[in-house]
């Protein structure tokens, strides 16, 4: 089980939000730390993992949580 920092709720927002928000976030983050990403724009299946690889955060998957997915990003570091 992956310890969860901190939790970013992007549900209603469409791309390129959702990621932007998670940028902004991880930012302010200790390196190491695991933010979940709560969206249900159907781009961020896609976008997530993208940003993560651009980025260098690792992407540590997905799960369907009813209407929207979680997305956990470890950051960089």
């Amino acid at each position: 089980m992956t310890d969860i920092t901190e939790t970013l709720d992007a549900i209603g927002l469409l791309c390129p939000l959702p990621v932007l928000k998670a940028r902004k976030r991880l930012s302010a983050l200790p390196d190491g730390a695991v933010l979940c990403l709560l969206a249900d724009d159907p781009a961020a299946v896609v976008d997530v993992p993208h940003f993560c690889a651009e980025a260098g955060h690792s992407y540590l998957g997905d799960s369907d949580e009813g209407g929207h997915r979680a997305y956990l990003i470890r950051k960089r570091g």
